[in-house]
């Protein structure tokens, strides 16, 4: 029987794309989407779509009642840059939106959850490279707060109540399909967009900040994969470090150049530069690749190559 599917914030960056791949997995009318806003996207206009405030739990509950859903997929979220601006709001949408679904969960009106946490969750005093799953994580940000607050939740929920949850710890993320949302990770997306329309780049990091990167292709297989999962491979409730690849600014630059000469990158570095300096260069994925098989598909090469080809059909 295929699962029925919510997933709460399907308008931004990775709800997009994750709408759409389970929709072509379990059937259209398996996978409502929703947001706190009805926009005209594809998302919003090739199957079941419901306004949804994420902080309104009698609104989710409703869905799910009415819908029969068994899965719920959060993607409600807001991100590092966005979040040192509004602290007070990015708590409260960030944590109370996790409790209303692990609450469904727990009264059983729900079978499984999917809780994306971050790389935000580790800090300053975490290894830079190779971060193991098990390590210091002292979060220096809003967002990385909020989701290591989560992780223990999530854990929690599922030792004590028994709740099935997943979650993986995303690394930035980069997606033709969908503008950026506001994370410090975002210029390995705007810079792409800007190569192809103006052939230079400022970038708000500087050119040797080496932050842990996956395509969004990847990222999409490996949340649908654990939600697919045995619950008996499932080993770790809080959240599963996951990787790709990781690269500087520079590094992405010069690959860009091999398609398009011309491109030229500055360096102005801003707030964000902190927040990655807080963040790993590189994660040790071991458990995730060892306990449900997790496997990446796409390197830098790859998917500069990917990327390019899409935004320039885009044009």
């Amino acid at each position: 029987m295929n699962p029925k599917i919510l997933i709460i914030g399907a308008c931004g960056q990775i709800g997009t794309e994750l709408t759409q791949k389970l929709r072509k997995l379990y059937g259209t009318e398996n996978v409502i989407a929703s947001d706190i806003r009805k926009l005209n996207t594809d998302v919003v206009n090739s199957g079941p779509f419901e306004v949804v405030n994420a902080l309104d739990f009698n609104q989710i509950e409703h869905l799910v009642e009415v819908h029969k859903i068994t899965d719920i997929y959060l993607m409600a979220a807001l991100l590092s840059a966005t979040a040192e601006k509004n602290p007070a709001f990015a708590w409260d949408l960030n944590m109370n939106s996790l409790f209303h679904v692990l609450n469904l969960a727990k009264a059983n009106k729900i079978k499984k959850v999917f809780w994306p946490s971050s790389i935000a969750v580790f800090g300053p005093t975490t290894p830079k490279e190779n971060t193991p799953q098990y390590t210091i994580m002292e979060p220096s940000t809003v967002y990385g707060i909020s989701k290591q607050a989560g992780e223990r939740w999530c854990e929690y929920y599922h030792n004590i109540y028994g709740v099935d949850v997943r979650s993986i710890r995303y690394p930035g993320l980069i997606s033709w399909s969908t503008p950026p949302g506001g994370g410090t990770t975002d210029y390995a997306v705007d810079i792409f967009y800007k190569a192809i329309a103006d052939k230079k780049y400022e970038c708000f990091l500087s050119s040797e900040t080496k932050m842990p990167m996956m395509y969004m292709d990847d990222a999409i297989d490996a949340t649908i994969n654990i939600m697919k999962a045995p619950a008996e491979k499932i080993k770790i409730h809080s959240s599963y470090n996951l990787a790709a690849m990781s690269f500087t600014p520079n590094e992405i630059a010069n690959e860009i150049k091999k398609h398009i000469p011309e491109f030229e990158i500055t360096y102005n570095p801003d707030f964000r530069q902190k927040i990655a300096d807080s963040w790993p260069a590189s994660i040790d994925d071991s458990s995730a690749r060892e306990d449900w098989d997790w496997k990446h598909t796409f390197n830098l090469e790859s998917m500069t190559k990917d990327m390019l080809e899409h935004l320039g059909d885009k044009k």
